[in-house]
C-alpha cells in the first residue's frame, strides 16, 4: 500500500479522504493557470510502478499488449494496453525503456493485478516483472516553462513525445504529449520514493510551483486524455478512445483482443465515442464518474472525469453513443449538457455552427461560478 506523500504535508495542501497526494494547495484555479501558462509540479506518486528487466522483456511484452514493442529503442517510451479476449481494456500502461529495463506506470491500485497477470504469462522466458511502487514514485512537471525549469534544476528535458533520459540520483525524465489546449508541455519524472521531497525542493527552487491533482486533471480533460476505470468502463474497447492512436499498433496482430480491435477499425464505427461535454454548472456538486448522460428519457452515455476548468467552466469527458448528434440537448444529473463542437464526427462539419451555439448557451450558466 502506498504511503501518504511528503508533499501532502506542504503548506495549503488539501488531501481527499483515503488519498495519498494533494488534491490542491489552496487555489485550484490558480494552479490550473500555473500549468497552462508557467510550470507546475504535480504529485502523482499514487500511481503504481512496475519494472520488467530481462533479455526477453520486449518480445514478451510485444506478445501480450496492443503495442509494437519488440524493437522499442533505449531512451524511448510509449503507451500500451492489455485487453481481454473480447477486446475490452483491462490495463493501460505508460512505458519507458532505459538501460535494459522496461518501466511501466499504471493507474493507482491496478499494479498488483497487472503483476499477477504478467507472472502468469512468464512461462520459461527471461523476464522478472516486479511491482516497485514502494520504492519508486512519479511526479509530473507541466507547463510551457517546464523545459527551462528542468534545465535550471540540472535535469534533462528530452525532446519529442515519449523520449526518456536518465536523471541524476536514479530515475528518469520522460516527455509526454502536451496537456490543456496543446500549450502545456508535460514531463513525467520517476524518482526514488525517499527522494520525493528533495526533488520537489530542487524543482520549486528552479521556478516551478506546486499544483494539486485537480489542476492536472482539468488540463487532462481539456486534452481529451482518458483514464482507465474513470473514463472507461468494463465494456470499453480501444476504438472508442484516443488510445487507438497512442497505445495500439494497428498493423500488429497476435495479441489478446486483437480481433475485436481490427474488426471495429475496419468497420470504422465503434459503438461509442469519447467527447468533451460542457455542463451548465447549476449544481455545486459535480457528477461522479458513471453518471448517465441522457437525451430526453433515453440514456445515451456515461460521464467519466468531471472538472471545473479555469476557462471552460464545468466540463466532463463522456462516452456517448455514436447516434448522439452535435447540438443534441443532453442532461447529466440536474445539469444541461452539450457536446463540444470539436468532437463532432468529421463528416458533420455543416452542423458545427449549431453545436457551438448550443455550447455557448450551456456555458453561459457557468460564467462567474
Amino acid at each position: 500500500m502506498t504511503t501518504t506523500s511528503p508533499l501532502a504535508a506542504r503548506a495549503g495542501a488539501v488531501v481527499a479522504e483515503g488519498a495519498t497526494v494533494a488534491t490542491h494547495y489552496g487555489d485550484p484555479l490558480r494552479e490550473q493557470r500555473l500549468l497552462a501558462e508557467g510550470a507546475g509540479l504535480v504529485d502523482r506518486s499514487d500511481r503504481d510502478v512496475l519494472t520488467v528487466p530481462g533479455a526477453d522483456r520486449l518480445t514478451w511484452l510485444h506478445s501480450l499488449t496492443s503495442q509494437h514493442l519488440e524493437r522499442l529503442a533505449d531512451g524511448t517510451g510509449t503507451e500500451a494496453l492489455v485487453l481481454s479476449p473480447h477486446g475490452h481494456v483491462e490495463h493501460h500502461l505508460v512505458l519507458a525503456e532505459l538501460g535494459g529495463t522496461t518501466w511501466a506506470d499504471v493507474e493507482p491500485g491496478t499494479g498488483a493485478a497487472l503483476q499477477t497477470f504478467l507472472d502468469r504469462m512468464r512461462f520459461m522466458l527471461r523476464v522478472e516483472p516486479a511491482l516497485v511502487t514502494a520504492d519508486r514514485a512519479l511526479l509530473s512537471l507541466v507547463g510551457p516553462r517546464s523545459p527551462e525549469v528542468l534545465a535550471a534544476a540540472g535535469l534533462p528535458a528530452p525532446e519529442g513525445p515519449y523520449a526518456v533520459a536518465a536523471s541524476p540520483g536514479g530515475g528518469w525524465v520522460r516527455r509526454m504529449p502536451p496537456l490543456g489546449d496543446g500549450g502545456a508541455t508535460a514531463f513525467d519524472l520517476l524518482v526514488p520514493r525517499a527522494g520525493i521531497a528533495a526533488r520537489a525542493d530542487a524543482l520549486t527552487a528552479a521556478g516551478a510551483g506546486l499544483a494539486g491533482l485537480d489542476a492536472y486533471e482539468a488540463l487532462r480533460v481539456e486534452a481529451r486524455r482518458p483514464r482507465l476505470g474513470v473514463d472507461s468502463d468494463h465494456r470499453t474497447i480501444p476504438n472508442e478512445l484516443e488510445w487507438l492512436t497512442t497505445a495500439v499498433h494497428l498493423e500488429k496482430g497476435c495479441y489478446r483482443g486483437q480481433e475485436t480491435v481490427a474488426r471495429v477499425h475496419n468497420l470504422g464505427r465503434p459503438p461509442r465515442r469519447l467527447v468533451l461535454l460542457h455542463l451548465d454548472g447549476v449544481s455545486e456538486d459535480l457528477p461522479v464518474p458513471g453518471t448517465p448522460v441522457t437525451s430526453g428519457a433515453r440514456e445515451v452515455g456515461r460521464t467519466g472525469t468531471v472538472v471545473r476548468h479555469h476557462e471552460l467552466g464545468v466540463v466532463a469527458l463522456a462516452l456517448v453513443k455514436q447516434s448522439v448528434a452535435p447540438g443534441a440537448e443532453l442532461a447529466v444529473g440536474g445539469s444541461r449538457a452539450a457536446v463540444d463542437p470539436d468532437d463532432a464526427p468529421a463528416a458533420l462539419d455543416d452542423t458545427r455552427a449549431a453545436a457551438r451555439d448550443r455550447v455557448r448557451a450551456v456555458r453561459s450558466a457557468t460564467i462567474g461560478r
